[in-house]
C-alpha cells in the first residue's frame, strides 16, 4: 500500500489563474498506542530509521526537525540547492500518515493560491446562487513552503493567521485547517537577487531555523550509490496523525526544574540587555553586536525544545545540557545584529557561542536535588 497522490488545482481569486500543485494523503499507518515517554522514544525511534531509509546523515537537522514536530511548532530550513531540504520534508511526511502539499513559492503567487478562494455554483435545479469555498494546498498536515522568500510579502503575510491561528480566514468565514498542522518552510542563503527576506514578525513564528550542511565524503558517496541504483523501495509509514498528538500531549508534560527555566531565561534575557538594563545576566562585549534581541516566545520555545528533546532521547527531565543542544535554532533568527557585526563577519552562532560560554547556570546542589527528585518521583510514590 502508499500514498494517494492528489493533482489539484487552485484559482486564485484575483487573476483567476488556475495554478496545479500535488498533494498526498498516506494511507493509514499500523495503530499504535502511545502513552508513556517510553512509547514516545520508541515511535520516534521508529520514524528516524523510515527518514534515515531515504536521508543519508544529517542527524543533527532531522532530530531539530523531530523537536520542531513533537512540540507542534514551524521551522524554517535553510541551505544551499541540493541538499535534499525539500526530499526531507517529503520524506518525513511519507514516514506518517498525514496528508503533505508542497508550495512552490514564486514572485506571482498570490495569497488565495495558497489559502483558497470563493467561486461562484449553480444549482442547476433551482438556478440559485452560491459562493462555495475552494480550499488551496495549505489545507493539509505537513506544509513545504519551498523557497518561501521568493514570493512578496503580500503572500507571505497569508502565513502569518494559519502558522499561529491553525485557521484561514476568507470572505469573513473562518476555516480550521487540520490537526496536526506543521509549515516545514525552506530557503536559500545564497541567492538572494530577486528575493524577499522575511519580516521579523514571520520569522518570529517559526519555532526553529534549521541550517543544513554539506554531507561528508562517504556519506556523499552513499548518496551517489543510492540514487544511481535501482530505484528505492516505498518509505515505511510508521506513525498516524493520532501518534502524532499523544506525543505533543506528552511533550508538555515533561517536568523541568525552576533553574533550567531561571537558565533559559537568562540566556535569552542577556540578548536583550541593552534594552533591560534590570537584567542581572553579566555584561558581555559580543552584545556589541547586537541591536535587538529575542522576545518572551524565544523563552517559551527554548524551554519547550529542551523538554521535547529530552522526551525523544528517554529522558525524565528537561537539563540545562537540552537548554542548550537547542539554543542555536531557537535564537539564531531572533538576533537582530548591528553593522558592527557585518563588518567583523560576525554571526549569530558565534553570538550564541559567547552566551553559552558565558551564562552560568545556577548552583542548585542541595536544593536542586530535592526539587529534582520531586519531579520526578511517580504520582502517589
Amino acid at each position: 500500500m502508499g500514498a494517494m497522490v492528489l493533482r489539484k488545482t487552485s484559482i486564485s481569486g484575483s487573476s483567476g489563474k488556475v495554478r496545479n500543485y500535488t498533494s498526498f494523503m498516506q494511507e493509514s499507518a499500523p495503530s499504535t498506542v502511545i502513552h508513556t515517554p517510553a512509547d514516545a522514544k520508541a515511535a520516534t525511534e521508529r520514524l528516524r530509521v523510515a527518514v534515515h531509509s531515504v536521508i543519508v546523515g544529517q542527524d543533527r537537522v532531522i532530530d531539530e526537525v523531530m523537536i520542531a514536530l513533537a512540540c507542534g511548532g514551524h521551522a524554517l530550513i535553510e541551505g544551499v540547492p541540493g541538499l535534499a531540504k525539500t526530499l526531507l520534508v517529503s520524506t518525513l511526511a511519507r514516514s506518517m500518515s498525514l496528508g503533505f502539499s508542497r508550495i512552490q513559492f514564486t514572485p506571482d503567487l498570490m495569497p488565495s493560491d495558497m489559502t483558497g478562494t470563493e467561486v461562484i455554483e449553480e444549482d442547476r435545479l433551482t438556478g440559485t446562487r452560491r459562493l462555495r469555498f475552494v480550499p488551496g494546498p495549505i489545507f493539509s498536515n505537513v506544509i513545504l513552503a519551498d523557497e518561501i522568500n521568493r514570493t512578496p510579502p503580500k503572500t507571505q503575510s497569508a502565513l502569518l493567521e494559519s502558522m499561529q491561528e491553525r485557521q484561514v480566514t476568507v470572505g469573513g468565514v473562518n476555516h480550521q485547517l487540520p490537526d496536526p498542522f506543521f509549515v516545514l518552510a525552506t530557503q536559500n542563503p545564497i541567492e538572494q537577487e530577486g528575493t524577499y527576506p522575511l519580516p521579523e514578525a514571520q520569522l518570529d513564528r517559526f519555532m526553529l531555523q534549521i541550517l543544513i550542511g554539506y554531507p561528508t565524503a562517504d556519506e556523499e558517496a552513499e548518496i551517489v550509490r543510492r540514487t544511481t541504483g535501482a530505484a528505492p523501495k516505498p518509505t515505511e509509514r510508521v506513525l498516524s496523525g493520532e501518534d502524532v498528538r499523544a506525543i505533543q500531549a506528552l511533550v508538555r508534560e515533561v517536568p523541568v526544574a525552576d533553574h533550567v527555566v531561571r537558565y533559559a531565561l537568562r540566556l535569552v534575557r542577556a540578548t536583550r540587555q541593552e534594552q533591560d538594563p534590570s537584567t542581572q545576566s553579566p555584561k558581555l562585549r559580543v552584545m556589541e553586536y547586537v541591536s535587538w534581541g529575542a522576545g518572551p516566545r524565544a523563552s517559551q520555545f527554548l524551554v519547550l525544545a529542551a523538554k521535547a528533546r529530552a522526551l525523544l532521547a528517554g529522558a525524565a527531565t528537561a537539563t540545562p545540557d537540552d537548554v542548550r543542544a537547542v539554543a542555536k535554532p531557537i535564537l539564531r533568527h531572533r538576533l537582530q545584529l548591528n553593522f558592527n557585526a557585518q563588518a567583523d563577519r560576525v554571526g549569530p552562532d558565534q553570538v550564541i557561542d559567547e552566551l553559552l560560554r558565558e551564562i552560568r547556570v545556577e548552583d542548585t546542589s542541595a536544593t536542586g536535588a530535592k526539587e529534582l527528585e520531586r519531579l520526578v518521583k511517580p504520582a502517589g510514590a
